[in-house]
């Protein structure tokens, strides 16, 4: 799924959501289900988008107000008013499918590119304005602030050939089988429709489309191509829904064929999920999934073309160096941008964080204090401007490990910002996410069964929460645990002090002081609770006072 747009920026990409609504302008990079999710409830005027991507919406969601879309084509550049300065944007063939785009935005917030899904190739870099683009070893003349990109095979080391490499082996596959009364393709997603119009040509023949089984398929088709479809479910080339139970559609047709004494047909699946996928597989599958030169047929009999609309770990690689943009954020949600080399020494290094672009967002940062070794990459908080050049001797050398590149490099703490919600690298949620340090207050919060806290009437100015023990910067320690004897308990509140209650380190509560209270407000962590029994101690000492 798409990623929301930073709350700075006065636009929203492919995303349809009642956060994304509060976006002033919407951009759609192309009409693929998963960037279209939720359009219909909470699309608004204007979204921008290709002609081709607006009619292949419409038809999959007819009740959607056409009069919402404002056209925009490869190549087109267009300024937009916004009360928060105008900005330009340029769309860029995305080399992913018919219609789909890239946007580059420029204004007062940066120079930022958005791939949307795409293939980036040296046709698709050279769209760009020379300025952003450098060669081998020299960097632009005027650097791109931030990406947003595809990593969808980030984490993926295969070597993908190119889609025409990659369309000549369908090709081969089926001279290669001329007995094969039918020949399957496995290629109705948006994208694969240049695959069958090359096999139509190549073979001078229709290819039979079943329009009730895939009527949203056929009615793209019909849009684009129509002269490669045909009415003729005897035809030799049949279109194959990958999807659901595509093998073991495939094993009955083979085993259809071979109970009938006929030869088998031939089922050609186009797609590099199979090549990257390595779950439970064997030694033998996974050593003929890592050919990607030539046709492999798996177990259920089905031959594996690696054919992607979606960029490659080296082409990604190879862009990157061509743009050197100052930060990378991955529009898929699982941060394989972190995967990446150059994002890998984006944080081995040292930045400078003084940049209109990130002032924009609002976040704030504290030069002396380092990121913690322990941190994971994907939940580090970027407080900062992207990264420019940086004091690179600061580094004692790079790492095997991302863990081990935080500890050996100084780098500067990242902070959430004061006013809005933290934003986790590489376009993780913004708050509430699994991992995260902080959650979000809820109405009636969990409250934990450990890590009781003393707190004393007298001012404080820092207090930090360990195991078994609280130290407040009075110097006092005061050891407390929840495993304790309650008398014992009781016993350490009459000798200690008259005005220490007793609170837990999560939750709500009025009772604290304003200093106390205003630290926990600047972390953008919700103020503590009494835990329930923590509550009852209090009540039976308030009683046992008033005995006194």
């Amino acid at each position: 799924m798409p990623i929301e747009m930073l709350k700075g920026l006065p636009f929203s990409v492919d995303t349809w959501s009642s956060k994304s609504r509060r976006k002033r302008h919407h951009f759609l990079t192309h009409a693929h289900k998963d960037h279209t999710q939720g359009i219909c409830i909470y699309g608004s005027y204007p979204i921008y988008c290709s002609r081709l991507t607006r009619t292949l919406v419409l038809q999959h969601f007819p009740q959607l107000d056409g009069s919402f879309f404002v056209g925009i084509e490869v190549g087109q550049c267009i300024v937009i008013n916004d009360p928060d300065g105008d900005f330009t944007v340029t769309a860029l063939d995305a080399n992913h499918c018919p219609g789909a785009l890239m946007f580059l935005y420029e204004g007062k917030f940066g120079n930022l590119l958005h791939t949307g899904d795409c293939r980036l190739t040296i046709e698709c870099l050279q769209q760009l304005p020379l300025k952003y683009v450098g060669t081998p070893g020299k960097e632009p003349k005027c650097q791109i602030d931030c990406i947003f990109l595809d990593c969808t095979f980030g984490q993926s080391p295969l070597k993908m050939p190119s889609r025409q490499s990659a369309m000549q082996q369908i090709i081969n596959c089926i001279w290669k089988h001329p007995q094969a009364p039918t020949v399957y393709l496995t290629c109705d997603l948006l994208g694969h429709e240049e695959i069958l119009v090359h096999v139509s040509q190549t073979f001078g023949c229709k290819i039979y489309v079943d329009k009730a089984k895939t009527p949203e398929c056929f009615q793209a088709l019909e849009l684009m191509v129509p002269e490669i479809l045909s009415e003729d479910s005897s035809s030799r080339f049949q279109l194959f829904d990958g999807f659901p139970k595509l093998y073991q559609r495939a094993e009955a047709k083979i085993a259809k064929a071979r109970s009938d004494s006929q030869h088998e047909p031939l089922i050609i699946r186009a797609s590099a999920q199979w090549y990257v996928c390595d779950d439970g597989i064997s030694d033998i599958e996974s050593r003929k999934k890592g050919r990607c030169d030539q046709p492999v047929r798996d177990i259920f009999g089905v031959w594996h073309i690696c054919y992607s609309i979606h960029s490659s770990k080296e082409e990604l690689e190879w862009a990157l160096q061509l743009l050197a943009p100052r930060w990378v954020i991955s529009t898929t949600p699982s941060c394989k941008a972190l995967e990446l080399n150059y994002v890998k020494r984006l944080f081995n290094q040292h930045r400078n964080f003084d940049d209109p672009f990130w002032q924009l967002l609002g976040f704030s940062m504290n030069e002396e204090s380092e990121v913690d070794a322990e941190t994971p990459p994907d939940v580090v908080e970027i407080s900062s401007s992207p990264m420019v050049k940086s004091n690179a001797q600061d580094c004692t050398g790079h790492s095997k490990s991302m863990t081990s590149s935080f500890s050996n490099c100084r780098q500067s703490y990242l902070s959430p910002p004061s006013k809005t919600a933290p934003v986790t690298l590489f376009g993780r949620a913004r708050l509430g996410l699994n991992g995260s340090c902080f959650k979000h207050e809820e109405k009636e919060p969990i409250l934990p069964d450990e890590n009781a806290v003393i707190r004393c009437s007298d001012k404080l100015e820092a207090i930090s929460f360990k195991q078994e023990e609280v130290v407040v910067d009075t110097g006092k320690t005061l050891a407390v645990s929840e495993s304790s004897d309650i008398r014992s308990k009781e016993s350490l509140l009459h000798r200690k002090t008259e005005n220490c209650i007793f609170e837990s380190a999560v939750g709500l509560s009025n009772s604290y002081n304003p200093s106390l209270r205003k630290l926990y407000r600047s972390m953008h962590v919700p103020v503590p609770r009494p835990l329930a029994s923590l509550t009852e101690l209090m009540n039976a000492t308030k009683r046992a006072r008033r005995r006194l």
